[in-house]
């Protein structure tokens, strides 16, 4: 069996990217498989899908800046927005020398993936979506109040966003609504999340990361040509009771990717986490194929 590595790397001026890493006993040159988080976690939400993928692959889960235990330093003037992220991330791939690899993109993970891959086209070999969206149908009503604050940049509807996001309950929920079975969900994936959220100046840090989210939006007819021009093979894997990316999201996809696969499950926004083993086996078989 594989085992989980917990490392750390420092790149781009100063920060240390925290990673968690496995691969296939003796065999060093297993294709690449990168995980990339969303809010409000970090790559220990892949703690038990590294252990089915890693058998066969070299896989690699960094935490994002501003997220998990990755550390940027004051006198970094680090700007926490998806363009500085995807710059870190790319810092991140330099340095373990990736140059190839297929990708699981989920929530926040989708954007900073296809900054880079507007980049590096070449490097991503495919694409695995779990509720990471690219599509402006795919946004959700649970977006409202965030799309407000995104065109008002007001302190009121900054306040609002705090106020309606930033609970242990909101945290929570995010994990549990939609869920088949919520109350099987372990409960330090969010206690996890809220403590790090704690930690002083974060959400301040997040809440410029959500204004900033409608920079993506204006990228998604990029990424869409992005598609278009790679067809890079994509499996969509999607909680379809998720308020925040919806089904239309997924479905979408194939406008640009013909050959896309759609699989909606009966799961909410951590799809992967609820149905790991699924989740694990559609994701094995997609890249037997298309590896």
């Amino acid at each position: 069996m594989s085992t989980i590595e917990i490392k750390s790397v420092v790149v781009d001026s100063g920060i240390s990217v925290f990673y968690r890493t496995a691969s296939p006993p003796n065999n060093p040159a297993a294709p690449i498989v990168l995980l990339l988080h969303g809010f409000p976690t970090s790559s220990f939400q892949y703690r038990n899908l590294i252990p089915l993928l890693s058998p066969h692959y070299r896989v690699v889960a960094p935490d994002l800046p501003g997220f998990g235990f990755t550390t940027v330093p004051a006198e970094r003037n680090y700007t926490y927005t998806f363009a500085e992220m995807a710059i870190t991330i790319g810092a991140f791939l330099d340095a373990l020398d990736i140059r190839s690899f297929a990708v699981y993109i989920f929530d926040y993970g989708a954007p900073v993936l296809l900054r880079l891959a507007l980049q590096r086209p070449e490097a991503i070999t495919a694409i695995v979506s779990q509720n990471g969206n690219a599509y402006a149908e795919g946004l959700g009503g649970a977006w409202a109040p965030i799309q407000k604050y995104w065109a008002s940049g007001s302190a009121e509807d900054r306040k609002g966003v705090l106020d309606g996001v930033f609970t242990y309950e909101a945290t929570k929920w995010q994990y549990t609504h939609g869920s088949r079975a919520p109350d099987a969900i372990a409960p330090e994936t969010y206690t996890l999340d809220w403590a790090l959220l704690q930690r002083p100046r974060m959400f301040d840090v997040q809440l410029d990361i959500f204004k900033d989210y409608a920079t993506n939006v204006e990228l998604y007819p990029q990424f869409q040509e992005y598609f278009r021009k790679s067809q890079v093979p994509l499996l969509a894997v999607w909680g379809r009771n998720d308020l925040f990316f919806v089904p239309a999201g997924a479905e979408a996809y194939k406008r640009d990717l013909p050959n896309a696969e759609v699989v909606l499950l009966d799961a909410g926004h951590f799809a992967g986490e609820t149905e790991t083993a699924e989740v694990g086996a559609l994701i094995l078989k997609f890249l037997e194929r298309v590896l």
